[in-house]
């Protein structure tokens, strides 16, 4: 009965649109909030209609019944959600390292609205944040991300059982792998303001008069963007290669 009212070639478009909406509605510059949801449905339904024909010999045929049907979109929109979710656990890495390093140069306390996240963010926080999906649209890493999208129906069969233990691993293992990024970004912030406040302190016990809080912060400031003009351009070539490790995983050699 589902086979008369659904026809296969119907049903292969809504498979992929699932797979490929989820991913869209977390990816880095599709999937942010100050993107209109109609741009964002038209680009989904757009690369749905680019991709289908390229992965139909993947793709099960129309279930019997709609509960299969469900079934079997519900697999594809999860296998979207937690393809997108690698790609936006490590974009969060540049938001945790900017929130660092504005806490070593006393520039924790400057909030602004930031329009990746949608919510109060550090200056340096929110600044690294944008930068980051920008450089990876310069990068061209954008047709990296929609090319895993495509070889990951190699990696996950339509219709075949969610490996939740494979999602979980993956999960912690980017978790992990994007705070250790955060850290490294952050590395020359902290080594910096530890050396300074060092300074700060023998200075403070050489010379007790010296009202060193008045004296700290302009100085400390300056040093942080001192710092950031020095390493912005590293971390974020650090970032782009840490960021196409993660979906290098996902692509087919051709």
């Amino acid at each position: 009965m589902l086979e008369q009212l659904l026809p296969n070639d119907v049903f292969s478009v809504i498979l992929v649109f699932a797979r490929m909406g989820g991913a869209l509605m977390l990816l880095p510059g599709f999937g942010e909030v100050f993107v209109p949801s109609r741009v964002r449905l038209l680009l989904a339904l757009a690369v749905t209609v680019v991709v289908t024909p390229l992965v139909t010999p993947s793709l099960p045929s129309a279930p019997d019944g709609p509960l299969a049907m469900f079934v079997a979109l519900g697999g594809e929109i999860a296998v979207g959600l937690f393809l997108g979710s690698l790609a936006r656990m490590m974009v969060a890495a540049l938001h945790m390292a900017g929130v660092i390093a504005g806490f070593q140069a006393s520039l924790s306390n400057a909030q602004l609205f930031d329009p990746v996240s949608s919510e109060q963010g550090s200056l340096l926080g929110s600044l690294l944040h944008v930068l980051g999906v920008f450089v990876i649209f310069a990068a061209d890493m954008h047709h990296m991300m929609l090319g895993a999208l495509v070889d990951s129906y190699g990696l996950f069969v339509p219709g075949a059982p969610l490996p939740v233990g494979d999602f979980s691993a993956a999960a912690v293992r980017v978790i992990g792998t994007s705070f250790a990024l955060a850290m490294q970004i952050a590395a020359p912030f902290i080594v910096a303001g530890m050396l300074f406040y060092l300074a700060l302190g023998l200075l403070a016990r050489l010379m007790p008069q010296v009202q060193v809080f008045f004296i700290a912060m302009p100085v400390q400031i300056a040093l942080g963007f001192l710092v950031l003009a020095l390493t912005l351009s590293a971390g974020m070539m650090w970032f782009l290669g840490a960021f196409q490790d993660t979906f290098q995983g996902l692509l087919v050699v051709r």
